[in-house]
């Protein structure tokens, strides 16, 4: 089976100012995870346009899918769409159905310029309901526009997993030790180099009762998953304790 991947785009100087926290990431990264979907990588651009068609004509080539937040609001910073829009070299313009969308919400008399500017939606684009706030995002080829907001976010990525291509599910197995990093790298670099299947990886911690670290395998095929777990379990008890955590 062909790997289904995917990159995000977050979009906004205020995130890379840090007066806005990203609560995109995670969320989009763990749910398409669940589906079969590889995010293979993530970028955080600017409000400046050549930066965002750059980025976008890169990754659109590299990925199967391209997730973008942010940028889609009625203001005058709001620029993806048209940033789109000339990424793919089409024209941009207020499309109708767009406008139907919005007048669910917000009352025709109250629907002055700067609203109409989240009508606007590039040529040949396809639109992405969005159930909180009714004004929607787009599909252009294979590129998703999503608002930065992560509840209205989060309704339009409802709708765009039910058009994605999914691949097979990424099973994951959490291992706890008490065991330090350091004590546990090389027994773990030996494990790896059994398997090109099975990912391992380890995450330091420190809590009120010392040092450790979890380990993390991931696997497309549970049988290996639980073999590889069993194996680093066997391996590292005999140096402290080792829990294997549930299967997701």
């Amino acid at each position: 089976m062909t790997d289904i991947t995917a990159s995000i785009i977050v979009i906004g100087d205020e995130i890379l100012s840090g007066r806005t926290k990203d609560k995109n990431i995670g969320y989009i990264a763990e749910l398409l995870t669940k589906i079969g979907v590889n995010v293979m990588e993530v970028r955080v651009v600017p409000d400046k346009e050549e930066k965002i068609i750059n980025t976008l004509n890169q990754l659109r080539k590299e990925y199967t899918y391209v997730l973008t937040t942010g940028g889609i609001g009625p203001t005058h910073d709001d620029i993806t769409a048209d940033c789109v829009a000339k990424a793919f070299n089409v024209e941009i313009s207020e499309n109708n159905e767009a406008i139907k969308m919005l007048l669910e919400r917000i009352p025709l008399k109250d629907l002055n310029d700067s609203r109409r500017r989240m009508a606007r939606i590039p040529h040949g684009a396809k639109l992405i309901e969005n159930s909180v706030s009714k004004a929607p995002g787009f599909q252009i080829g294979n590129v998703f526009v999503m608002a930065g907001v992560p509840t209205v976010m989060q309704a339009m990525l409802d709708v765009i997993i039910k058009r994605m291509e999914t691949g097979q599910k990424l099973f994951s197995c959490n291992i706890l030790t008490d065991i330090k990093e350091g004590d546990i790298a090389d027994i773990l670099r030996s494990i790896q180099g059994r398997t090109e299947t099975v990912s391992i990886g380890s995450y330091p911690y420190y809590n009120d009762n010392g040092y450790g670290a979890n380990i993390v395998c991931r696997g497309k095929n549970i049988d290996e998953l639980k073999s590889i777990a069993s194996i680093i379990k066997n391996d590292l008890s005999e140096i402290g304790n080792v829990e294997i955590g549930e299967i997701l």
